[in-house]
């Protein structure tokens, strides 16, 4: 077999998986089984394998991690400090998800102690150079609102257009006026009518819209 003269350095995939629960951005987390940073919360993520490329090894090790399959993916950056894994040079190439909370049933594999849902605004300490990952994720889908549709991801099959307003809201953290948001929404001609409606609180009933292509992010600018 060919030996190279240098060595090379492993490389892995982790996710950022955001959802939106209990009106709060929320990012999923792993507790480690093993070392380094055993007991630790990180990101769900492990090695490449030799026969597989880097989105089929991410989603690989998220569904042996988690059990989450089936989510939409998109690659983020890669993270290569010499020092960030103790153990030897590991590069990492980061990918962030979004799912809609009604779709979430979470496993904790044989390599995760647990796993669990933490608000963006109260992580705790998390391995590795894991806390930096996530913060760059968190910028790319705030950058993201302004010119496609990525937050359409985070919906169920059937919403209202106060519900998608809520997201918006949620991820941005400030309020957006409402008249003004359905119009641009609406304009976008990226969701449609169900025909049915949802009667929420004291109010009049809602109408109840679907994205007209789910699973796929559009640019709109």
């Amino acid at each position: 077999m060919y030996q190279y003269e240098h060595p090379h350095p492993a490389l892995t995939t982790d996710v950022v998986i955001f959802t939106i629960r209990d009106k709060q951005l929320k990012l999923l987390l792993i507790m480690r089984a093993g070392e380094p940073y055993k007991g630790k919360w990180a990101l769900p993520g492990g090695f490449v394998q030799q026969d597989e490329d880097l989105e089929a090894g991410a989603r690989r090790e998220l569904a042996e991690e988690t059990g989450i399959a089936g989510v939409y993916l998109e690659q983020l950056y890669t993270f290569g400090a010499v020092d960030r894994d103790p153990r030897e040079r590991v590069i990492t190439v980061a990918y962030y998800a979004l799912i809609p909370s009604d779709k979430i049933v979470l496993q904790a594999a044989t390599d995760a102690e647990a796993v669990g849902w933490f608000s963006l605004d109260e992580l705790p300490e998390l391995a590795f150079d894991h806390q930096g990952i996530v913060d760059m994720a968190h910028e790319r889908l705030v950058a993201k609102l302004d010119y496609s549709t990525i937050a359409f991801q985070f919906m169920p099959e059937e919403f209202t257009l106060s519900e998608l307003q809520d997201v918006y809201e949620i991820i941005l953290r400030e309020e957006m006026d409402r008249r003004n948001f359905r119009k641009w929404v609406l304009a976008l001609e990226q969701i449609e009518e169900t025909g049915e409606e949802r009667r929420e609180g004291a109010h009049r009933p809602a109408k109840l819209y679907r994205v007209i292509h789910p699973g796929k992010v559009e640019i709109i600018k």
